[in-house]
């Protein structure tokens, strides 16, 4: 009797020692959690950068004979003068357009040309068009007065988006110094992810870091590529074409693409401007451009998206606009990231159960 005492005691000692480990274990990761939440987003662009940037670091690192912190400098610093320079180019192009439109107000020199009578002529939208813009060459004065609370709530409106573009911006800034940091010291980072995926997901660990690997560099390519590649063709074609504001339509054409949105949504106000204030062949020779450069992402996007990618296309792009909803810009990726590897999960084991039913 006295045995199983001691026995019961012993075991009731051992199971509150390690219940009292684990709620201190538990407390731990908590507290680590918790000092380590404000940097996630900033870390997690950090490691999609490094991922999306390695092979250009990998081609300078064998052209330098090995130089980490040289290669990943030069990587950060490429990627920072490719994000800087169009938005210097973007940010004065603004400025610069709203100072001319507040001093021609002030001096009342602001000339809107008339409407052409053919603009009544439109289907559905020609007539309350013809007249609104008759209205306000006419009376710009009467027309501010009259819309004055929805052009402060407008400008409010503006005001907000441009700071929240500055605290993404001075973010991405600093992600992509993370990003060089992850790249100076990619051979540690790559043989610590793996162990941990050998850990977790055993001999398909390394499958599944491949596939992450390859859905973020997809995704970057696909989406956020063909976006900066379609703001800058379609923002340069504004310029050089004389379109007012053509700074803040790029942005717009930037914006709608990352979404998944035609970037015609912007190009058909701008073809109807160029129509009003051109002679029709220039209108018509600007307007078979911007069509054609609106349209290039139909080719650009699936040709990159699905470049080498161990899942189909469409997976990715759905979990890619899905995970946008679900958690904003970085959705883009964790979405198709989460996606791609339930898909392939979901595919291991259809085949595994077929093998498994083979006699």
């Amino acid at each position: 009797m006295e045995n199983r005492e001691e026995k019961n005691i012993i075991g009731e000692s051992r199971s509150v020692d390690l219940t009292i480990r684990i709620m201190l274990i538990a407390i731990l990761f908590a507290w680590c959690i918790m000092i380590i939440l404000p940097f996630v987003i900033p870390v997690l662009w950090g490691v999609i950068l490094a991922i999306t940037l390695y092979p250009l670091y990998k081609r300078l690192l064998n052209l330098l004979k090995g130089k980490k912190v040289l290669a990943s400098t030069i990587t950060t610093s490429i990627l920072l003068i490719l994000l800087i320079v169009p938005l210097v180019w973007l940010i004065s192009s603004v400025v610069e357009s709203s100072i001319q439109f507040i001093t021609s107000l002030r001096e009342q020199t602001l000339v809107i040309p008339p409407p052409k009578a053919s603009v009544a002529d439109w289907p559905l939208i020609g007539e309350p068009v013809y007249n609104t813009w008759l209205m306000v060459t006419t009376n710009i004065e009467g027309v501010i007065r009259q819309y004055s609370e929805q052009i402060i709530a407008a400008g409010d409106k503006f005001l907000g988006a441009i700071k929240s573009v500055a605290s993404n911006f001075i973010m991405l800034i600093f992600s992509i110094i993370i990003s060089g940091i992850i790249l100076a010291s990619s051979e540690k980072s790559e043989k610590g992810m793996l162990s941990f995926a050998r850990r977790i997901g055993g001999a398909k660990g390394t499958e599944f870091i491949d596939l992450i690997v390859l859905t973020i560099r997809n995704v970057a390519k696909g989406i956020l590529g063909v976006a900066f590649i379609q703001f800058i063709l379609l923002g340069a074609a504004y310029v050089i074409a004389g379109v007012p504001f053509a700074g803040l339509w790029a942005i717009f054409v930037l914006l709608l693409c990352i979404v998944q949105l035609p970037s015609g949504i912007v190009s058909i106000p701008i073809m109807i401007y160029l129509f009003t204030v051109r002679e029709p062949l220039p209108a018509v020779l600007w307007s078979v451009l911007i069509i054609v450069l609106s349209l290039s992402d139909n080719i650009l996007k699936p040709w990159l998206m699905g470049m080498g990618a161990p899942v189909p296309m469409i997976v990715i792009f759905l979990g890619a606009i899905g995970g946008m909803m679900m958690s904003g810009f970085i959705g883009l990726f964790t979405g198709a990231i989460i996606l791609s590897l339930g898909y392939k999960l979901a595919t291991i084991w259809m085949d595994g159960g077929s093998q498994e039913s083979i006699p």
